[in-house]
């Protein structure tokens, strides 16, 4: 993940995240992408039924029950075990999370032990009684998926009125001041739609604004609808200038990239063209960050329990939470995880060339989609040469 507004506007600096080294447990929610504690944010996809079947679910959702998903003693063993291990976050996903009935109390006793607890949804089950639950759940943000204007979303999510739910889960949330956020996961068929998008968090004062980018994964993987390498640099000039804009004028709002961490190497020569004072500083933060993060910072576990490098990786299996506790799993040498934790090693390619490849490492998941090759280069690697100023 890349903090835009921290990285453009020197929201976060290298001497914050220094003050909670060896106390990461204690370290604020803004800056956890820079702790450098080998505790992972976990994804729980909590189930794979969904009310909606959206174009690019990374897991094939549908709406109908599905067999032997986790159960609540199950995930509250689990939930046990990742406070035991002081994860730093536990993200409750589906499918729907909001379509299982112990969401609250899954919950509150992630809260409860020590845990922050969030939630990914699509937002259209939210109203204000569900909103009044979920905060009394202790739960701190919720991030609602929107891909692109009214129309646009709702063919995306194969709903008519599925943008006009989804906003009024986020005014629910908002309404009684549980932090919200929009997704917004671009590609060919929606990149015209970010600046009505933007527009719309203006507009509604919602704090929080994650632009992903297309991961070919579950149905994603059917969608040849990428953007080009062109695009992805307008579309980061954009939200660049959008970035320190918004800033500039006083509105509260972070703006984030995710699942191309080329981003981070395009805003730091951003900076070093604009800001070269602060390019060092930078450089450092990215460093911290570390690129990648699947099965370092980050991992999954499915409905099934079974763990996972990150949510789009569902083919490959580390262990499952029903035979072993997940610190066990995380803590275990199974190959990849130890190849993802030394990546650069293994890089080829334009990745394995790059001089940047410590700060990125591309997404292993699109390479194995689209070359059969998951340490080939990255396909929606958008730098050139001009780009990679070492």
């Amino acid at each position: 993940m890349i903090g835009c507004t921290k990285l453009l506007c020197g929201a976060a600096t290298v001497s914050e995240v220094i003050k909670y080294s060896g106390r990461e447990e204690n370290t604020p929610a803004r800056l956890l992408q820079f702790s450098a504690a080998n505790r992972p944010l976990v994804v729980w996809n909590m189930t794979n039924r969904c009310n909606l079947r959206c174009k690019h679910c990374y897991i094939k959702a549908e709406d109908h029950a599905y067999n032997d998903e986790l159960t609540t003693e199950e995930a509250l063993a689990m939930i046990a075990d990742l406070a035991a291990m002081k994860a730093p976050v536990l993200l409750f996903s589906g499918g729907e999370p909001m379509l299982r009935p112990d969401i609250y109390d899954l919950g509150r006793s992630a809260v409860e032990a020590g845990l922050r607890s969030v939630m990914s949804t699509n937002g259209t089950l939210i109203d204000d009684k569900a909103a009044e639950k979920i905060k009394a759940a202790g739960f701190q943000y919720v991030g609602v998926s929107i891909d692109g204007a009214p129309d646009t979303h709702d063919e995306f999510r194969a709903k008519k009125g599925a943008f006009n739910d989804a906003l009024r889960g986020i005014h629910a949330c908002r309404e009684i001041g549980i932090k919200t956020g929009v997704r917004f996961t671009v590609n060919k068929q929606n990149q015209k739609d970010l600046p009505e998008v933007m527009e719309i968090i203006e507009k509604e004062k919602i704090p929080r604004f994650c632009m992903y980018h297309l991961v070919y994964a579950g149905r994603g993987a059917d969608m040849v609808e990428d953007t080009s390498a062109a695009e992805k640099k307008e579309l980061l000039d954009y939200i660049s200038r959008k970035t320190v804009e918004l800033f500039a004028r006083g509105v509260e709002v972070e703006i984030l990239t995710t699942d191309n961490h080329a981003d981070g190497v395009y805003l730091l020569n951003y900076i070093k063209e604009r800001q070269p004072s602060r390019y060092q500083e930078i450089v450092t933060l990215l460093e911290m960050h570390g690129g990648c993060s699947a099965g370092t910072k980050f991992s999954n576990v499915d409905p099934l329990g079974n763990v996972h490098p990150c949510q789009f990786w569902q083919d490959y299996t580390v262990g499952n939470i029903r035979e072993k506790p997940f610190s066990e799993i995380w803590r275990s040498d199974d190959p990849l995880m130890v190849r993802l934790r030394q990546k650069d090693r293994y890089l080829k390619g334009k990745c394995g060339m790059c001089g940047y490849k410590k700060l990125c490492g591309g997404c292993r998941i699109r390479a194995q989609a689209v070359y059969g090759d998951m340490w080939a280069e990255d396909p929606a690697c958008y730098l050139d040469a001009g780009d990679l100023l070492v």
